[in-house]
């Protein structure tokens, strides 16, 4: 008989398109049987009862979990993603603020500050103002070393500075008084190459005119003298020119470089002694002497290259005249050491990308590590106090300086910074040097200007004794909850005493542009703020603080102790759908159209759960309302039931499909 066949499929289509498995797409179109719904191109019909509904729902999209992170109250207990941070003492270094990816003790670090105190656990407080003290009149060396070189001294009853400027020397207190200690005049006289002292008279080389040509001199003078006070000379030697030279007095002498020779100088010497190490290139620069418990050493460098050598004393305590320079430490090409200073067991080496540190074994051989800070002009000094070493980094374009915290190793030879005193007032000049005021904590640094032309070479700056600076900021790491999916940035609490001052808090989003939220004060305590800006969701986010100092008393500011923000998973939700169908060898649409062969139910389950061990993600049509939505299978349930024609072989019933939107 013409016609269809049920048991051998339609005259008109193969048996493949009766059970769905279709060669050229995966989205079914209904022509003569009018299907309900299909599932990665296999169509069925639906088989809703009141026994077996239609359901769809919010997937879950929270887990289960208990609070075990480092700050207390992190993980999402009550709806919220939460982050929060207590003390900020490990410093500045990072970009993004996800606790467990921050190697060390990083759950205290932030991503950058000005202005601001982060050393004592648990508080942000402004720094102390500075001030401009004396001006400065030397340029950078041609050879890129700086002609300032600032000493802690203490003259008479005077606690102040000694100031090295090109071709003066001047005496500098902590209130900014200044004497003058050495007048030479640019252009009759030739500049103080070098300077150092034994704390009760300071020693220095320069050259004098003779016969017509500069001469190598070197002269002592005590430190309660004046420019007045004539100079003693120690050593007169017409056979140098003097060019370049460091010096510095270490384990009881004086050690000297000028040009490319050293010496080993007695503070009583009335002669050039024999150089100890002559390098053999007379273009080498060398630019910082200091010395550890096992050896004295000198950095320098030649070109591109530069290098720390070291003399290891005798069992009498004297230098060893060498041969050959005994390398401690080669930097990596291009790297140029421009200042070593030893302190608490660590060398610290300021070089022209910043600053390292490296271990001093007992046999005077060193270990450095990687950069600590990294720095857009050259680290040409330190000073120390306490476990702390200050670093002449400059402050975000101002002059300034950066601390670090020896005592908070992070990684190995790695350690806790962040940016300390500035006179933001200023751009354009290179910091390069500091001191403390001998007796007291407050740091003196001087600066120069880069550009020739320029009529002001730069300034000395002291930090006041108690007066706070105006304003100071501090950033936190952006937040992103070690996550890239989107997040609804909404509430933020900063903690803290804000009787004098105040504080502003400020979203900052992934373009660092920044948005108000709320200020602090006596007037408006602590309280917990909606954010609306940025709008919308954002991958990450961070968060500037602000402090202000009291309009009253200058002395007295804000102090901020930490903050708390919480969020909500902006990703889109997922659709958790369950729908029962028909899966019989024959079945009828709702037209009363035939479709099905003997079979037919067995191929199409077969070829279901084929797609549901796959995992892959499919198209699922409800062909009743033309929704489309892409989607994996989470559960398939079939239920054999009684076929509705006896004739076949009965393999058939209702099959309960779990699918899941993404």
């Amino acid at each position: 008989m013409a016609g269809r066949d049920i048991t051998e499929g339609r005259a008109t289509r193969a048996i493949a398109v009766d059970v769905g498995v279709l060669t050229d797409t995966s989205v079914w179109q209904n022509t003569d049987v009018a299907y309900d719904t299909a599932i990665g191109g296999m169509p069925f019909i639906y088989a809703i009862s009141d026994s077996r509904p239609y359901i769809r729902q919010t997937a879950p999209f929270r887990k289960e979990q208990f609070d075990n992170q480092t700050e207390p109250g992190e993980q999402s207990l009550t709806g919220w993603w939460i982050r929060s941070q207590s003390s900020f003492h490990d410093g500045t270094g990072i970009e993004f603020y996800d606790p467990a990816l921050i190697p060390g003790e990083g759950t205290f670090r932030f991503k950058d500050s000005e202005g601001v105190d982060v050393w004592t656990e648990g508080e942000v407080t402004l720094l102390n103002s500075v001030t401009s003290a004396h001006e400065i009149t030397g340029q950078l060396k041609s050879n890129g070393r700086a002609n300032q070189h600032l000493r802690s001294i203490k003259y008479d009853s005077t606690d102040g500075v000694l100031l090295l400027d090109e071709f003066d020397v001047d005496k500098i207190s902590a209130s900014g008084t200044v004497t003058h200690f050495v007048d030479y005049n640019s252009g009759a006289d030739y500049p103080v190459y070098a300077i150092c002292d034994d704390g009760t008279d300071a020693y220095w080389i320069t050259n004098v005119t003779n016969a017509g040509t500069p001469r190598l001199r070197v002269y002592k003078k005590a430190l309660t003298g004046t420019s007045t006070t004539t100079a003693t000379l120690m050593i007169s030697d017409n056979s140098i020119t003097a060019s370049d030279a460091v010096m510095e007095y270490v384990k009881e002498r004086i050690v000297a470089c000028i040009n490319n020779k050293i010496y080993e100088i007695a503070p009583t010497a009335s002669s050039l002694p024999t150089p100890l190490y002559t390098h053999p290139s007379t273009s080498h620069v060398y630019t910082s002497v200091t010395a550890s418990g096992a050896a004295i050493y000198v950095s320098g460098y030649n070109g591109i290259q530069s290098t720390i050598i070291r003399f290891t004393l005798n069992t009498s305590g004297v230098m060893p005249t060498l041969t050959s320079a005994i390398v401690a430490a080669e930097l990596p090409a291009g790297e140029i050491a421009h200042r070593i200073f030893y302190y608490l067991g660590y060398m610290l080496i300021g070089t022209n990308l910043g600053v390292r540190a490296a271990t001093v074994a007992s046999d005077g051989s060193i270990t450095y590590g990687p950069l600590i800070v990294e720095s857009t002009q050259p680290v040409y000094d330190f000073a120390a106090r306490d476990h702390y070493a200050w670093c002449t980094t400059g402050v975000n374009g101002h002059p300034g300086l950066t601390r670090i915290n020896l005592q908070n190793e992070l990684s190995p030879l790695v350690f806790a910074y962040a940016t300390d005193v500035l006179f933001d007032s200023v751009t354009g000049h290179r910091t390069t040097s500091c001191a403390f005021a001998n007796g007291s904590d407050q740091i003196i640094f001087c600066t120069t200007a880069t550009g020739a032309s320029s009529a002001n070479y730069g300034a000395t700056y002291i930090e006041s004794a108690t007066v706070k600076r105006p304003t100071g900021y501090i950033q936190s790491g952006y937040i992103r909850y070690n996550t890239l999916e989107p997040k609804n940035f909404k509430r933020l609490l900063g903690r803290g005493d804000f009787t004098y001052g105040s504080m502003t808090l400020e979203t900052v989003d992934a373009d660092s542009i920044e948005y108000d939220v709320i200020s602090y004060d006596s007037s408006v305590p602590p309280v917990e703020v909606t954010t609306t800006q940025p709008f919308g969701s954002q991958e990450y986010l961070g968060y500037k603080f602000l402090l202000y100092r009291d309009g009253t008393d200058n002395t007295k500011g804000p102090t901020f102790k930490g903050y708390q923000i919480k969020s909500t998973i902006a990703t889109p939700r997922q659709r958790v759908i369950r729908f029962p169908v028909y899966c019989f060898d024959v079945e009828t649409d709702k037209y009363n159209v035939l479709v099905g062969y003997e079979g037919r139910a067995f191929d199409r389950i077969s070829t279901l759960e084929e797609v549901e061990q796959n995992g892959d993600v499919v198209t699922w049509q409800d062909l009743t309302t033309g929704e489309s939505r892409q989607c994996v299978i989470e559960q398939i349930n079939f239920t054999r039931a009684t076929p509705p024609d006896r004739g076949f072989s009965g393999y058939g019933g209702i099959v309960e499909i779990t699918i899941r939107t993404v």
